[in-house]
């Protein structure tokens, strides 16, 4: 099955993947969005960001997943609402599975505590029972932020000096279920893909923006035989 995967696109779909522009989406079997489809998570965004994505998902045998992120806040405020705008193209995983051309796919959209965003969670027993859920089997892994140490490091700002800020109990998770996929987003900077830190798992971040918010980097496709 050959995945193409993107995230973080901010609502900024009417530049995207668009006759005549820059970044072009690869054909392949599934489409995989690994959240932040808005700016705020405003309902009017989530449509539209959904709709599109629901669009995409048609060029795909598969259709798409997507998972959410900490700018998807109408995901979290009213769950209900959002899945209800959910086109019939597009898996939607919260904490959730689903088994997909034979592959097994879990999605999440929980990252660590920063600033009070959507489904932000404490370091410890808060986020450990959201990983708890990840199945021992998994082929294909979506989760919004990254592991720590992989496609995790923001530079120096003002929030701090540069660091690697993935999560250290989701990378734990990571070495013991060994998906044969790893793909998140979140931390623009940390775009690319990985396939030696962890033998057998390749960990992609799909993130199309770039730490400016400017769409700069290409889709990422996969294939799993």
């Amino acid at each position: 099955m050959k995945i193409v995967c993107i995230s973080d696109t901010h609502s900024q779909q009417g530049e995207l993947f668009t006759t005549g522009r820059r970044l072009k989406l690869p054909e392949g079997d599934l489409l995989i969005h690994a959240g932040d489809l808005t700016s705020q998570g405003r309902p009017a965004e989530c449509a539209a960001a959904l709709s599109w994505l629901g669009t995409l998902a048609e060029r795909f045998t598969h259709g798409a997943v997507v998972i959410t992120g900490n700018h998807d806040f109408l995901a979290e405020r009213d769950p209900e609402a959002f899945a209800a705008l959910v086109p019939p193209s597009v898996t939607y995983l919260n904490d959730s599975g689903v088994e997909i051309g034979g592959l097994r796919f879990w999605g999440s959209p929980i990252t660590p505590w920063f600033h009070d965003w959507a489904f932000n969670r404490r370091p410890g027993r808060d986020i450990a029972a959201h990983w708890a859920k990840i199945p021992a089997s998994v082929d294909v892994l979506v989760t919004h932020g990254p592991v720590r140490g992989i496609h995790d490091r923001v530079p120096a700002s003002r929030f701090g000096p540069a660091a690697h800020v993935g999560c250290p109990q989701l990378r734990e998770v990571a070495e013991r279920v060994r998906p044969r996929l790893f793909v998140c987003g979140h931390i623009h900077e940390g775009y690319g893909t990985d396939a030696l830190s962890l033998p057998g798992t390749t960990f992609v971040n799909a993130s199309i923006l770039d730490g400016q918010y400017r769409p700069a980097n290409q889709p990422v496709s996969v294939t799993l035989p």
